[in-house]
């Protein structure tokens, strides 16, 4: 039997006496972001020494999404799991075996939240979905109840915008595919595919990978989630107030085109960015600049030719 055989997957379920929510919080989608699985571990504790206590509706932990990641301290375990997310009756790696196990498990509740870190260091943020619509990219119907609970999980930035432009990305590197289930296929994560089965799903990035607060962020986020849906008698959390708030839409993602493209800095997520301002060089010796205001985000010196490199956003003042 490999090493990878010899790996299995948890997930641990508590159900309260009156009917409510059925929620579920994943941790370690990728093995390097621990955050979650600090986070999820301390609130299982406290509710198996009954300091907390689920009374309605139900929340399933995934403490480990992807076991075989986490145990190589790494962010995938043979690919990313968060893309390509789909049960497949002929898995052909790691994470489509993740896949099998994990879509139907999603599936099964009404709310995901996911909990995420990131490399270079800022604040905390989360990842929300599309206004409604019945668009054939992300069909969706719960914006109001996504968008709600955002804004009490005590992060102040918000970012939506992810699939149509992540998958605009994903056309360009094709050569103008159009072909829709090659973007879902593409972009298809943990929120996307909760929000295809009916759900709602946020995406958490609770911090740098070696932050000591992001667990704090992750743990306060998971509390504040159990209270607001009324699983646990708790106060429920009172929403960020619009002036604090910081709302953004991703709109375009710019490609790595050579191997030897540099950042003009070390560019941190959610930097700033003049119209006009060098963001990078070519190979070739071609700058690259900003093409609006904005603010950069998940910018990767490490990316290899002909992948993301960085995206922008724009204001979003409708949020």
């Amino acid at each position: 039997m490999s090493e990878i055989d010899k790996l299995q997957f948890k997930a641990v379920a508590y159900s309260g006496q009156q009917p409510g929510t059925r929620l579920i919080i994943t941790g370690a989608v990728h093995g390097n972001e621990t955050c979650g699985t600090q986070a999820i571990l301390r609130v299982m504790q406290a509710l198996d020494s009954g300091a907390l206590l689920v009374r309605r509706g139900a929340v399933t932990f995934v403490p480990v999404a992807n076991p075989l990641a986490y145990a190589k301290g790494e962010r995938a375990g043979e690919r990313n799991l968060n893309r390509n997310l789909f049960p497949t009756a002929q898995p052909q790696d790691f994470e489509d075996r993740v896949a099998n196990w994990l879509c139907p498990l999603l599936a099964q509740h009404e709310v995901l939240l996911d909990l995420h870190s990131f490399n270079a260091a800022s604040e905390p943020f989360v990842m929300v979905g599309p206004r409604n619509n019945d668009g054939p990219l992300e069909p969706f119907q719960h914006e109001e109840k996504e968008r709600a609970l955002a804004r009490r999980l005590g992060v102040r930035r918000f970012v939506d915008g992810w699939l149509r432009t992540y998958g605009a990305g994903v056309q360009r590197r094709l050569r103008g595919s159009s072909e829709l289930q090659t973007v879902l296929r593409y972009g298809m994560g943990t929120t996307e595919y909760m929000r295809s089965t009916g759900g709602y799903a946020l995406t958490l990035e609770c911090g740098q990978h070696h932050d000591p607060q992001a667990p704090e962020v992750a743990y306060r986020a998971i509390l504040n989630t159990l209270a607001f849906l009324g699983l646990i008698d708790a106060p429920a959390p009172q929403p960020i107030a619009p002036e604090d708030m910081e709302a953004l839409s991703m709109v375009a993602v710019y490609d790595k085109q050579h191997a030897d493209d540099t950042f003009s800095r070390n560019w941190s997520s959610f930097d700033p960015v003049r119209q006009g301002e060098a963001i990078g060089r070519r190979a070739d010796g071609t700058p690259v600049l900003a093409e609006h205001d904005g603010r950069i985000l998940f910018p990767d010196s490490a990316a290899g030719a002909n992948s993301e490199w960085y995206y922008l956003t724009r204001a979003n003042p409708s949020f």
